[in-house]
């Protein structure tokens, strides 16, 4: 439980968390660090007692949120490309690591078991999402903030199942971790997909919107329980449904609403992760006090530290290197599936089977292999180099889970104030030697790419075929009317041309009544033009044929578009 916290502290915390978050940039230094480095300077400050968090309040209270809102921010489509990937770093990375970091620890300290040594790998292994945000801003290629943005979703699920089995007390094999790893991970997958769908379901019933937005705050918790509950990773799940809503919200929510959401989650992830950081180093004088009572001295800290982030660095380097290597094969890898997969069906499609496979069989079957060309294109033209490899490793940063986790060490564990302080340790390195360097460290590998013309390009190809949907849409309704009734000409004409559809003089000088009857008319077309509109961009998504974050811009255009027709008087 959180301990030693009066309420005045938790005032100051908020404003600590809003000055550092502002200032850190400005000074050079990266919020993360210059938050933990306030919150040691706060932990030691006269008249401030001891702080000490309840370990499940952030791997149960914060985490799950965290990574929900992450979820639902990431592209399905990035997400599903780079899924091989993000499962090479979020799951292998992360069990070799621990391994080997246990082999070293019960080396080095005696008393220190090869379970407990584990178990301090697992929790110093998984890497945090920080790091996202400084190589979003350096400008480095899309694939690697979507490799980096997946592996943070994921391992802190893996590292934490390795924990769980690793506290256990039984022997740990690699059949036995593999097998709890797999039925964690299956079970979440199931029950994140549910929840997922269920509350899309039920939230696509509420009308009120600020009802429907509050109702957004409990999903990641709803998935999270009933997983642990089953002995699965309620983290994952947390994950698989904010992948779930960011897939299919659109369908399913009105445009108010998401973007309300997308507010309002934005404001509760930055406040929820800057102060995992600032409590992280609130927590500083604790660890402190509680190593004083540990028989093994200080150097012990730096020297198992130290050997252990050479350890985690060695086996990042290794599997990037790997990642990068096979990166260099996977077009003609793709191209062989691809043209495997086009000669099954083209006999499927030929005239032998042609009788035999519906119309809509078919569709899906066209736009499946539209699908994968879009993604071979998309590995021929966004190669990932040597340089997007070094971003990678570099990017390894830990944060607050590390601590949180290792907090969670029983209190049996031999040596358990020198466990925890070691994964404290690690975790302020990284973000000192690598969160500190890594802007520079992309300057100096090279690896900013310049997107301009692709994204201009890709608008520009969007921007048309909403035009064409637009014009389709009009002269659809103009030949066969709205539900039914026949629209006037000069509402069609209006509702075509509307480049800017939140202007409010429409038809000015006409009486208040005419007026009236026509808004309510140009309304509807609009809405009609939207909504296919929209559709035709969530088909072109699903197909890949262009880049996310175009997509995205599009989306949010059209959403910009509902709300201002939605806000016209009449």
């Amino acid at each position: 439980m959180i301990g030693h916290v009066e309420p005045v502290l938790v005032v100051v915390c908020f404003v600590v968390v809003v000055a550092v978050s502002a200032v850190a940039p400005r000074i050079g230094v990266t919020a993360p660090l210059a938050l933990v480095a306030a919150g040691v300077a706060i932990s030691f400050a006269p008249g401030v007692d001891v702080v000490a968090i309840d370990p499940d309040v952030v791997l149960a209270g914060v985490l799950p949120p965290l990574l929900y809102a992450s979820a639902v921010n990431m592209p399905t489509l990035d997400f599903r490309r780079e899924l091989r990937s993000i499962t090479w770093l979020s799951v292998a990375v992360v069990v070799v690591s621990a391994l080997l970091c246990g082999l070293v620890v019960s080396t080095l300290v005696p008393g220190v078991g090869f379970a407990a040594g584990v178990a301090l790998g697992a929790v110093i292994s998984p890497t945090d999402a920080v790091a996202t945000t400084v190589v979003k801003k350096a400008g480095v290629a899309p694939r690697v903030v979507t490799v980096l943005d997946g592996e943070s979703l994921l391992n802190d699920a893996t590292a934490l199942v390795l924990l769980r089995s690793a506290v256990a007390g039984s022997a740990l094999t690699v059949g036995g971790v593999a097998g709890d790893l797999a039925r964690s991970l299956v079970v979440a997958v199931l029950v994140g997909a549910v929840i997922g769908w269920l509350t899309l379901q039920v939230r696509s019933r509420i009308s009120d919107d600020t009802l429907n937005v509050a109702t957004s705050f409990v999903v990641p918790y709803l998935a999270y329980f009933p997983a642990e509950e089953l002995g699965a990773s309620g983290l994952v799940a947390a994950v698989i449904a904010g992948l779930v809503v960011s897939a299919r919200r659109v369908h399913l929510l009105p445009a108010a609403v998401r973007r309300a959401e997308s507010t309002n989650w934005h404001s509760l992830s930055f406040l929820l992760e800057a102060g995992v950081f600032l409590v992280m180093g609130l927590q500083t004088r604790g660890l402190v006090e509680d190593f004083a009572d540990d028989p093994r001295p200080w150097a012990d800290v730096l020297l198992v530290g130290g050997l252990c982030l050479l350890v985690l660095w060695g086996v990042r380097a290794a599997f990037v290197a790997t990642l990068v290597a096979r990166a260099r094969t996977e077009h003609a890898r793709g191209r062989a599936r691809t043209e495997a997969v086009r000669r099954r069906w083209e006999r499927r499609l030929g005239p032998h089977f042609r009788a035999q496979t519906s119309e809509h069989r078919r569709q899906r079957l066209q736009q499946e292999l539209e699908r994968r060309e879009a993604d071979l294109r998309f590995y021929a033209d966004e190669r990932m180099t040597k340089r997007d490899g070094g971003v990678i490793f570099w990017a390894g940063l830990r944060g607050s889970v590390t601590l949180a986790a290792a907090q969670t060490l029983p209190s049996s564990t031999a040596h358990r104030p020198l466990l925890v302080l070691t994964a404290f340790a690690v975790a302020v390195a990284t973000l000192v030697l690598q969160g500190g360097t890594l802007a520079w460290v992309v300057r100096w590998l090279g690896a900013q790419v310049d997107r301009r013309d692709v994204e201009r390009e890709h608008r520009h190809s969007l921007a048309t075929l909403l035009s064409d949907v637009a014009d389709s849409t009009t002269n659809d309704i103009a030949e066969h009317g709205l539900d039914g009734r026949r629209v006037e000409l000069i509402v069609l004409d209006e509702a075509r041309e509307a480049s800017h559809p939140d202007r409010h003089v429409l038809w000015a000088g006409e009486d208040d009544a005419e007026r009236a009857r026509r808004v309510a008319e140009y309304r509807r077309v609009r809405q009609a033009v939207i909504d296919d509109q929209r559709e035709a961009l969530l088909e072109a998504r699903a197909t890949g044929r262009y880049d996310s974050a175009a997509i995205r811009e599009m989306l949010l255009r059209l959403d910009a578009g509902e709300l201002a027709v939605g806000g016209l008087r009449a």
